[in-house]
Order: structure tokens, then sequence, then C-alpha cells
């Protein structure tokens, strides 16, 4: 399995014979250079979506219509997306799995808002969530951007992920405090791959106080387009 931070809360995950994009945001991200975005989304098969906040879904159509590949995600989002812009999309629901040609994806609840501008004012179709994401002998719990939250000891009895990439910037979402908090509190993490940091000065830069407080776990601090095997 490798993975690879495309910067903010972007990653492209090469799993089980596919190569899931998580919440793809290549216009306007200034964690990744424009002459980076074909590299980033090269042989993609999934779109994975946690919400519609522009940074996680500024690209979405369009590199589901350049790549021809599907948009997966809530259901809400997904149907009103197909119905739209007509792009293929796999809507489901927290607590449903689906199986992506040999990868499982379970949907699991986050705490956060959804929504996207339109020119008649935002729109707020479906919810935020999380995912697990089961293949290669891996499990990779994505927390999307949320908070702690108790929900989270049932995504680790029920799937028990020994990789969790974990939103940790704070402002937004929980911050490294807090998603190291959640990480030894209900999780047994092998790996921790935090997100959604550095992008901005107002989230924080640096993920030594998960480190420091996750002694025993590989916590990486990724770097844009260099990926990783695990």
């Amino acid at each position: 399995m490798q993975i690879t931070f495309l910067g903010h809360a972007s990653f492209k995950i090469a799993i089980g014979g596919q190569v899931l994009l998580i919440d793809p945001w290549l216009t306007g991200n200034p964690m990744l250079t424009e002459d980076q975005h074909d590299a980033a989304v090269e042989g993609a098969t999934h779109i994975l979506l946690t919400h519609a906040h522009f940074d996680h879904v500024a690209d979405t159509v369009g590199l589901s219509r350049k790549l021809d590949i599907p948009v997966v995600g809530q259901y809400d989002l997904m149907g009103y997306w197909e119905d739209k812009e007509k792009i293929a999309t796999v809507g489901f629901n927290k607590g449903g799995t689906v199986d992506l040609g040999g990868v499982k994806v379970t949907m699991v609840h986050a705490v956060h808002s959804s929504s996207f501008g339109t020119d008649d004012g935002p729109n707020v179709p479906g919810t935020e969530c999380g995912f697990v994401i089961e293949g290669d002998g891996h499990t990779i719990y994505v927390s999307g951007d949320t908070d702690v939250i108790a929900d989270m000891k049932i995504f680790n009895d029920l799937h028990k992920p020994d990789i969790g990439i974990l939103c940790a910037g704070g402002h937004f979402t929980m911050d490294m405090k807090r998603a190291a908090y959640a990480a030894k509190t209900f999780f047994d993490f092998k790996t921790v791959i935090p997100c959604h940091y550095k992008t901005f000065p107002f989230l924080e830069q640096s993920a030594e106080a998960l480190t420091k407080a996750l002694p025993g776990v590989k916590v990486i601090e990724p770097e844009v387009m260099k990926p990783f095997d695990l």
C-alpha cells in the first residue's frame, strides 16, 4: 500500500489494486503547485469525499469527468451531483460499506459541517463523515474534518484500524492535542498521519505535540508528493 500526501487534507492511496483520491483539492491549494496537479491524480480510480467544503471538493466534478472515475460519498451529495452534473457516483451513508473492486470502504460519523456555495447561496446536501478503508492487510481510519467524538471507540472496536489519518490543525477541526487524545483514548494505531495543518498561518504548523503525546506510535509528517509505503 502506498500513500501520497497532496497537501492540506488531500491524499492519494494505492490500495488493493485501486487508487483512491481522498478529498482532492488542487486548484488554489497553497501546498500543491500547478505543475504537480497531473501527477497528483495520475492513475486514480475513485474519488472519496468526506464533506462538501471547497478545500475538499473544489476539483471534484472536473476530475470525475477528466479521469472518467466515480465520486464516492454521502448519499445526498452524490445524488445532487449525479442529477445536476451528470457524473458517476457511489452514494451510501453512515454505517454502510461499499466494495470498490477489492477495497472495502465504510462510512463513519464525524462532527463538523458541510456546504458549498452556489449562485443561490449555500447548498447543504448531506452531512460530514469519515471513512474506514480496508485492503492490502491494512485498515485505515480517515477522520475527515471532525472534533474528538466518543464514536471513535466504536470504530476501533468494530474495525481495529492500524493507520489513522487524522485532521489536527485546529480552528476548524481538532488540534494536535485533541487528535493525540483521540488516538490514545480510542484507538490502537501503529501509524498516525496528521493532516489539515500547515496550509494556512492560523492552523498548527508542526506535529511535534502529536508525536510527543503518542510514544510507541509511528507519527509520519507527510511531505507533499513524496509517496511512502506501509
